[in-house]
Parts: C-alpha cells; structure tokens; sequence
C-alpha cells in the first residue's frame, strides 16, 4: 500500500487483518498436522492458558485480567471473531480461579504447566517438528487461536 492509499476505507484494514491471522495459522498448522498432536494441543493448550493465568493470579487477580486485556488487544487486531471466543474462553478461566481455594492456585496452577508442556513437547515429537514458537514467539499466542479455530470450524464460525 503507497503513502497514497492510506484513504481506503476500512475494508482493506479488514482484509489486511483477515489475511494476517490466516498466514499466522497456516504457519502454526505446518508443524500441527498430525491428528495425535492436534489432540494433545487441544487439551494442553487450554491447559496451558488456564495454569498461565493462574500463576499471574497468585502474584495479584487484576494482574492475571491485565495479562487477558493485554492478549485481547493483539487478538482483536487479528480478529474479531477469535477475540470474542478468546474473551469469553479468558473470562470462563478467570471465574474458574476465583472460585478454586486461593491458597492452591499457585501449586495447582504450576503442576498443570508442567504436565500440559510436557503433554505439548510429547505431541512435537510424535508429529516430528520443533514447536512453532521456536521461530517465532507470536506463535505462543497464535496457539489457543489455532484450538479455538477447530471448534469455530465445527461450529461453522467464520474468524
């Protein structure tokens, strides 16, 4: 786009976005083909966010909502759509650690990471290919993107 265009209506910023966000899964696909590590990353992934979140809970919960409006800002630029499944997906995991017993999340929240990363690095070696995020660390946030995409495709949802 020249210096020129930047009159274009709100149209071309959408596609420009669109096509952003699809570059960035079909990157993070290319090393997620196999159905055993798709499987993994679907439950780790979620896993991973939740015990993330729990962690930063424990130093302070307006933190852990700081992290959430943080990540929201990057996904809203990408999609709108997977930032309003990713908000609610953010919001369900936030309540969740309101109501465990606060004195546990630390503990409970680390042994999750542990187990949900190691789960991760299994599903890596079974597809044979490093994680995404080794080339590029966006891709530790493209990650819920991509299980987020399989359940908007099953529900027909375009992002």
């Amino acid at each position: 786009m020249k210096l020129s265009d930047s009159h274009l209506d709100g149209n071309q910023d959408a596609q420009n976005r669109r096509r952003q966000i699809d570059l960035l899964l079909s990157k993070y696909a290319e090393s997620h083909l196999h159905p055993t590590n798709e499987i993994i990353h679907c439950i780790c992934v979620p896993a991973i966010v939740f015990s993330f979140l729990g962690m930063i809970w424990s130093a302070h919960p307006l933190a852990a909502c700081a992290a959430v409006m943080t990540s929201l800002i990057y996904y809203f630029f990408l999609s709108v759509r997977f930032a309003i499944g990713m908000l609610v997906m953010s919001a369900a995991m936030l309540v969740i650690l309101q109501l465990l017993p606060q004195a546990h999340i630390w503990k409970l929240s680390l042994l999750i990471f542990v187990i949900a990363w190691i789960g991760q690095f299994i599903g890596h070696k079974i597809e044979g290919k490093k994680p995404s995020f080794f080339e590029d660390l966006r891709f530790l946030l493209i990650g819920p993107l991509f299980v987020l995409g399989f359940l908007y495709r099953r529900l027909n949802i375009k992002y």
